[in-house]
């Protein structure tokens, strides 16, 4: 819990930790042995909790890919992605979560995990990050 003492308000705020990758349900990609394919998904209403302040972060998180096996069912993706709602967790951060737990699920040939964060403060954030298969 954190403890805004300028207004004396208590925020209940989840550790990263709370986030189980184990929703994540991986189908197979029946045209693996047909052609390649790039997919790209976004979650206009991403929403996490800033760890410093309890204040709402909200954005849209968007994922590239292309899938060797599998890809990912949509429906446990928005499960996954609806956990961070009280998460206090940082932009930098989140992304590389997002990204470590669909790689892990996945294990796709490249993956791309970006979040177009809703300005605060006048300020707006894009993070990034990446994975490709060696």
């Amino acid at each position: 819990m954190i403890e805004n003492k300028t207004y004396n308000i208590h925020y209940k705020i989840e550790d990263p930790g709370v986030i189980a990758s184990s929703v994540l349900e991986a189908i197979p990609y029946a045209y693996k042995s047909k052609r390649s394919i790039d997919i790209t998904i976004k979650q206009p209403e991403y929403t996490s909790v800033c760890p410093m302040t309890g204040l709402p972060d909200n954005g849209c998180i968007i994922i590239r890919y292309r899938p060797d096996e599998t890809i990912v069912e949509l429906k446990s993706l928005k499960y996954y992605l609806l956990q961070y709602r009280n998460v206090g967790i940082f932009y930098e951060h989140v992304v590389n979560k997002i990204l470590d737990d669909l790689v892990e699920v996945l294990n796709p040939l490249t993956m791309e995990v970006s979040g177009e964060f809703t300005p605060r403060g006048g300020v707006s954030s894009i993070t990034t990050a990446s994975y490709h298969r060696q």
